[in-house]
């Protein structure tokens, strides 16, 4: 679709705009009932993925990295230490780049749908392996609380599923509008 091989001042003030929209949607958080506590749902990759379709991959990780840098600094890390923005972090890049990959390959609505679902799976495979060998062992370290890797299964899987579904949804809904603009702008 579009794609720019070089970031000029249009693009770099795109991903600004986008990691701004990205960290505000970060604040809008709310939990799923029978999850942990610390899972929420955020709709902060959104704007990440449209400037990796938009200006390609680089775009896109600068966008999830720029939105977890300030909220850290704005917000904080219960534990002192950004494991949380870490996992963020990585779900977003796991979601959007695989997405791009397989986007980019058929750039078409059923393409979308595709492309999308191979976020999503991947995002919640991915995730899930990184919760078990890394994440939960830093929270469990960080917070000195009891090992959590138990909740990888019954929880973090499931989770990611439910939250790349909603993402995708909502990404749909978005993309359909704002198609056109995205053409002109890029």
């Amino acid at each position: 679709m579009i794609r720019t091989e070089r970031f000029s001042v249009r693009t770099m003030a795109s991903v600004a705009m986008l990691s701004s929209i990205s960290y505000l949607l970060m604040l809008l958080v709310f939990p799923l009932p029978l999850f942990p506590t610390f899972l929420f749902i955020d709709f902060s990759d959104i704007p990440a993925l449209i400037a990796t379709i938009m200006f390609g991959p680089l775009a896109g990780v600068l966008v999830v990295l720029i939105k977890n840098i300030i909220n850290f600094l704005m917000m904080g890390s219960p534990t002192g230490v950004p494991v949380g923005h870490i996992a963020n972090f990585l779900a977003g890049v796991v979601f959007i780049l695989p997405t791009y990959f397989v986007y980019k390959r058929m750039e078409t609505r059923k393409g979308m749908m595709i492309a999308l679902a191979v976020g999503t799976l991947s995002m919640a495979i991915i995730m899930s392996i990184l919760n078990y060998l890394f994440i939960l062992p830093a929270y469990t370290y960080f917070l000195q609380a009891p090992d959590m890797r138990n909740l990888v299964i019954p929880a973090i899987l499931p989770f990611n599923v439910i939250k790349g579904v909603l993402m995708s949804t909502m990404l749909v809904l978005v993309f359909v509008r704002i198609k056109s603009w995205m053409t002109k702008v890029a």
